[in-house]
């Protein structure tokens, strides 16, 4: 990495003052990030290459569930009502689930900012991580940041021309990837494969790649930090999120102040004055994909990657300074030194982490709790309405109620429905009566609807409302599920 010689500003460009322009905002200054090495960026690589191969090829994770039921290991079954995960299977009445997992997203979004603020936004979020994989297809086919630049303010030639189709064509291949894995996620991975490239797939496939290739290409490739920026609200609702224990990349100013040149900080420290650690060679700012520059203080629009600090930390390297003048800090220590006392370290376990922590926790036993004592049966009971009883003519009583009968397993089960409130009731499906309890046959994986009258005889009519309650069995497990409803009277 070499250093670079371009300056900014060292305080933020004022309003304009209303005589002077009329524009309402800012234009859009290009940014061209350096190439950084460094711990910080071999994380972001890491996560990278890790979250892209997790995306791309879970689709293709075979997990068996039996016969007749799908082998793929993550599959959002929209036409079935099903979303399975390896040996888990969520029914549509089993939505809870879903908003389960969106509280555990939240409580751990909310610790992630706790701890380290926008944690999430410098290394995990998918508009970086995107944005990152763009940025490096970028470098490999237009150069490094000077050459890039350099090549902008010049006219097109043959060869810039051939470098920026092979940037585009690598981009939309990379869009279309990511469109066509979408995909892959509703529907048996390799068959979709195979019908996507035979133009046999259905049409909604084809327009879900299209739109996923065309955001992940113009959010990635041109919006960039405008979505940070602009488009997220994250930035402005972790600030209320966060407290001064958090660490955020931070600029050590009782350090780095006063800035000079290398050469002039060695003759001010010869000369015994006050000379700081910085340099003022800009790489803290070139290297930020965003463009902040970290020596101005927290921006809404420094996302916490730490590609300033790798970047920092390899300047003072070469010219002999400690590491650390950028690194991750807490407010806390900030106003400490400027008051000329001792950082403290960080607190991981404070109140608010603890409490997010707790709530984490109790979502997620909660949760594993429920899964692990879930019945693999149920049942679902609707009583008429109109009529709500009917008097029969010889004096007994009759009501009507539709029934559904669930199986939750990937092969067909035989149950027992039985009623329960009612010691005389007589239960009929279908023409067959049964004082007793009646067989249910229902297929793997299938919700079966029985029409059911229940009558009582004429010497036991009930009062004008009695609680019953149907039961349905599986004799061979012995597991039941139930549901209350009532039998109407006169």
């Amino acid at each position: 990495m070499t250093l670079s010689v371009e300056k900014t500003p060292k305080a933020r460009h004022p309003l304009p003052e209303p005589e002077e322009s009329d524009a309402l905002y800012e234009a859009r200054k290009q940014i061209y990030p350096q190439s950084v090495s460094g711990t910080f960026r071999n994380i972001k690589w890491g996560l990278l290459v890790g979250g892209m191969l997790l995306y791309y090829f879970l689709p293709f994770v075979r997990w068996d569930r039996g016969p007749d039921q799908p082998g793929q290991a993550v599959l959002i079954d929209l036409a079935n009502g099903r979303f399975y995960f390896f040996g888990i299977a969520i029914w549509p009445q089993e939505v809870y689930y879903i908003t389960g997992l969106l509280i555990l997203a939240a409580f751990t979004l909310f610790l992630m900012n706790a701890l380290a603020g926008r944690v999430w936004c410098g290394y995990l979020c998918p508009q970086t991580v995107w944005t990152d994989l763009y940025l490096l297809i970028e470098r490999w086919t237009q150069g490094e940041r000077r050459e890039r630049m350099k090549k902008a303010g010049l006219p097109w030639t043959p060869r810039t021309l051939a470098e920026a189709g092979a940037k585009h064509a690598l981009w939309l291949l990379v869009a279309w990837w990511t469109g066509g894995a979408w995909v892959l996620y509703f529907a048996d991975a390799p068959t979709l494969v195979k019908q996507l490239a035979t133009f046999d797939a259905p049409a909604q496939a084809y327009i879900w790649i299209g739109i996923f290739t065309a955001t992940t290409y113009v959010l990635a490739g041109f919006a960039r930090e405008q979505v940070c920026l602009y488009m997220c609200p994250w930035p402005r609702i972790q600030a209320a999120l966060t407290d001064e224990w958090a660490l955020n990349v931070t600029y050590r100013v009782d350090r780095g102040e006063p800035r000079g040149s290398f050469k002039k900080a060695r003759l001010l420290r010869e000369a015994g004055q006050p000379a700081g650690d910085c340099v003022d060679c800009n790489q803290c700012v070139v290297v930020c994909p965003t463009g902040v520059d970290i020596r101005n203080g927290l921006d809404m629009g420094c996302i916490q990657c730490g590609l300033c600090i790798d970047a920092c930390d390899s300047v003072m390297t070469r010219i002999g300074r400690p590491k650390g003048l950028i690194g991750y800090d807490t407010d806390l220590n900030v106003d400490r030194r400027a008051q000329g006392l001792a950082a403290l370290k960080p607190r991981v376990f404070r109140a608010r982490t603890i409490a997010y922590m707790v709530l984490i926790l109790g979502v997620a036993a909660a949760m594993g709790y429920s899964l692990a004592t879930r019945h693999t049966l149920g049942v679902d009971v609707m009583h008429d309405r109109n009529p709500i009883y009917v008097a029969l003519s010889d004096g007994s009583l009759r009501n009507g109620y539709t029934i559904r009968a669930l199986n939750k397993t990937g092969s067909a089960r035989d149950f027992k429905l039985t009623l329960d409130g009612l010691p005389r009731g007589q239960l009929e499906v279908l023409g067959r009566k049964s004082s007793g309890a009646l067989d249910v046959r229902v297929e793997a994986d299938q919700t079966l609807e029985l029409r059911v009258m229940v009558t009582t005889p004429p010497d036991a009519t009930p009062p004008q409302s009695t609680p019953i309650k149907f039961v349905l069995t599986d004799p061979k497990t012995g597991e039941q599920a139930s549901r209350a409803d009532f039998f109407k009277g006169p």
